[in-house]
């Protein structure tokens, strides 16, 4: 499956599409959709933050901060993306390696209505780790932003 024109950037990916994409299965692919990309930037759209049935749930609700592994889902797509749209096997993983100056603007997302926009610029990259900042909003409501960076395992 060819990934849109990074130029367009504005073709929709659905779910299916990302979980064919990413490690990330079942109920762990937390995005719903790619609304928007480039060779920098990332935004997804997600619903998952209402569901009851959330894996990332604990005391039955949902942290802001569990907000970074929707950042980092992002990161792991526009990856993807980058690459050319090759399924997550052969393309070269990456795991989270830290986040910093990360600000909950909330306590909490599972009682946020609005559809999350995640979205995610690199501001760095090389043949080791990638950098990006992170920012979570709905409703054009900032919720959490920060900085991670992206630990590429070897070639």
């Amino acid at each position: 499956m060819t990934p849109p024109d990074s130029q367009a950037g504005t073709a929709a990916l659905d779910h299916a599409w990302i979980a064919a994409h990413v490690p990330h299965q079942g109920s762990m692919c937390l995005l719903d959709a790619v609304e928007s990309w480039s060779p920098e930037r990332i935004r997804c759209r997600a619903v998952s933050h209402c569901d009851p049935a959330n894996p990332l749930r604990a005391g039955g609700r949902l942290g802001a901060l569990t907000g970074i592994e929707y950042a980092a889902q992002a990161m792991a797509v526009h990856g993807a993306l980058r690459a050319g749209g090759e399924a997550c096997a052969s393309s070269r993983p990456g795991m989270l390696g830290s986040a910093r100056a990360v600000e909950c603007l909330v306590s909490r997302l599972d009682d946020i209505a609005d559809d999350l926009q995640v979205e995610a610029e690199c501001l760095s990259a090389d043949d080791r780790a990638l950098l990006y900042a992170f920012t979570l909003s709905a409703g054009g409501r900032p919720l959490l932003r920060g900085r991670a960076s992206v630990v590429l395992s070897a070639a």
